[in-house]
């Protein structure tokens, strides 16, 4: 997300995690994250660099990034708890097409999100 944004330059380079470093590759990317509100890490302060990202934090990172559209989509996923902080970005995602959930009818909440569904997240949130 931070070099689909261009690699902008940091405004508020505070950084408040102890497992983010200056010279980390990712360094810039998780300050640009926080500040833009995509992300706040997993507390205080840790980001949770090398913590897996699971399905639902990663539809809701490119909500978050699109300004958190509302949707008036509702799906049908049997994992899917209404009114748990995930509905709103998977509602967003299912009406964008972002995502079209598991064969077995769940989304996948806690499910790891692998490289290709990243990818394809990714290409449909963004891509013109």
């Amino acid at each position: 997300l931070y070099r689909a944004a261009g690699s902008p330059a940091v405004e508020n380079a505070e950084n408040p995690f102890k497992d983010v470093n200056e010279g980390d590759y990712f360094y810039d990317a998780v300050l640009w994250a926080v500040e833009n509100k995509i992300t706040s890490g997993i507390a205080d302060d840790e980001f949770g660099a090398y913590a897996v990202t699971n399905r639902a934090q990663a539809v809701t990172f490119l909500w978050r990034y699109k300004g958190q559209p509302t949707s008036t989509a509702t799906n049908n996923f049997s994992d899917v708890v209404a009114g748990e902080w995930y509905e709103a970005p998977i509602n967003w995602a299912v009406e964008n097409k972002i995502t079209f959930g598991m064969d077995d009818g769940t989304f996948g909440i806690g499910g790891n999100c692998n490289r290709a569904q990243a990818v394809t997240f990714l290409y449909r949130a963004i891509a013109e």
